[in-house]
């Protein structure tokens, strides 16, 4: 058994700020196992983690007044919510890692308390059949669980899931990391190949799906997320494919509103798709509603972006041709 703190050093803020960014994305972990908090006594209780930094150390930080027991999870550094989902925060973990710890000869009673949004990957019924531990679930956040181990209960605001706006941006910045880097080769490519009007519109549709779409999510009108994010790169790239519609080649009265249309159709599966990639970060969305708009949508943005493509490399060789 390890011990450990609720105080974080300045290695550990260092370590959330690499996380944040997504740097060495999978090496944010501790170790599984059973960790002892304070001075904890075979009564103090059991609460049960990830073994995502972020996670392990919200937990631990949010009890400076309590003496416990943290039960970690080999979750694959994925954070308590995630794991939950893709079943490594699940059933077969839990019991695995009460017998593994030997949790029956540490503590007396016979008690677990999960994280609220653990809930989906772990079956409670099977955790006590198997290891004699019942399960209960604790606060939606951290910071209630002091509160919640005194009254013994959550009370109904503790429950509610909340993603507010700073919990949104505070997602940003590990998806810009994953985009920038292609963003920028695929704005250089058209820019030599289209101009830079072109090119510049397709770094806002980026940027309408990853910075704007985080932000502005609650009040973007339609249901689903790619249809969201239609919306808010229409609205953001309408302005370039205006400038684009002046546009002519060999007095050709088309070219212009084609330069239009080619831009809007690659640009506005971009800003969709960007959009529904958002659906893993937040807990609006079920697996069943995702999976669900994965498959109303992919193939119409994925025709709007081929035909948007073969439209741009059409004008793009009546060009050259026009300019002989």
């Amino acid at each position: 058994m390890r011990t450990t703190s609720s105080t974080l050093t300045l290695a550990n803020w260092w370590d959330h700020f690499l996380a944040r960014w997504g740097v060495n994305r999978s090496g944010h972990r501790v170790e599984p196992g059973l960790y002892a908090l304070g001075d904890p006594t075979p009564d103090s209780p059991v609460l049960v983690t990830a073994n995502y930094t972020l996670s392990f150390d919200a937990l631990r930080s949010a009890l400076r007044n309590t003496d416990a027991y943290l039960l970690v999870l080999d979750t694959e550094g994925i954070n308590v919510w995630c794991a939950a989902g893709k079943g490594t925060f699940g059933t077969e973990e839990l019991g695995h890692r009460i017998e593994a710890t030997e949790l029956a000869g540490i503590v007396r009673h016979r008690e677990l308390i999960l994280p609220q949004l653990g809930a989906p990957g772990v079956n409670a019924h099977e955790v006590q059949r198997g290891s004699g531990f019942s399960v209960k679930y604790g606060p939606v956040r951290a910071a209630d669980l002091e509160a919640y181990l005194a009254a013994g209960e959550a009370a109904p605001e503790m429950r509610r899931v909340r993603f507010g706006l700073l919990d949104r941006v505070l997602l940003m910045p590990v998806e810009l990391v994953h985009v920038f880097w292609p963003t920028m080769g695929v704005a250089l490519l058209l820019w030599l190949a289209a101009g830079g009007l072109f090119a510049a519109g397709l770094v806002s549709a980026v940027a309408a799906g990853v910075v704007l779409f985080p932000i502005l999510l609650p009040w973007i009108p339609t249901r689903d997320f790619t249809s969201k994010g239609f919306v808010l790169g229409g609205t953001v790239c309408t302005p370039f494919a205006l400038t684009l519609l002046p546009w002519k080649q060999g007095g050709l009265a088309w070219i212009g509103p084609a330069w239009a249309g080619a831009f809007l159709l690659m640009a506005l599966p971009v800003a969709g798709f960007l959009a529904l990639n958002f659906t893993g970060s937040t807990p609006f969305t079920s697996r069943t509603g995702v999976r669900r708009e994965i498959q109303k949508y992919t193939r119409p943005m994925a025709a709007m972006l081929g035909g948007g493509m073969i439209l741009l490399i059409a004008l793009i060789v009546i060009g050259l041709v026009s300019e002989r």
